[in-house]
């Protein structure tokens, strides 16, 4: 349910319709999407393994939702180019966006422990 919530908010807060591109093959689209739902994912399950209670999983889980879009928004904004790099199908360009919500989910994961 957490990653459907994530995966609803994450797309509504980029600029471009990653379920649409990827419909139509766009590679970048999906390692961008795929990296940030597999980032979000380690830290829920880090969540589901250090956490006591569902208070605190929920306030992790809160807490990697908002991390994770902050730093899709940081990136995008630093790199000042992204919705023109992943709808001309940049593969780097979404390999790397992929890569860095990984390791923030790593990190916030990490961080659980």
């Amino acid at each position: 349910m957490l990653l459907a919530v994530f995966f609803k908010a994450y797309t509504w807060m980029t600029p471009f319709d990653e379920v649409k591109l990827i419909r139509e093959g766009n590679q970048a689209a999906a390692l961008s999407l795929g990296g940030a739902l597999i980032g979000f994912s380690i830290t829920i399950g880090s969540a589901l393994m250090h956490t006591l209670d569902y208070q605190q999983f929920f306030a992790w889980a809160f807490g990697a939702m908002v991390i994770q879009m902050l730093a899709y928004a940081i990136t995008t904004r630093v790199l000042n180019m992204s919705k023109d790099q992943i709808e001309a199908n940049n593969t780097a360009f979404g390999g790397l966006l992929g890569a860095i919500s990984i390791s923030i989910g790593v990190i916030n994961g990490a961080g659980i422990s």
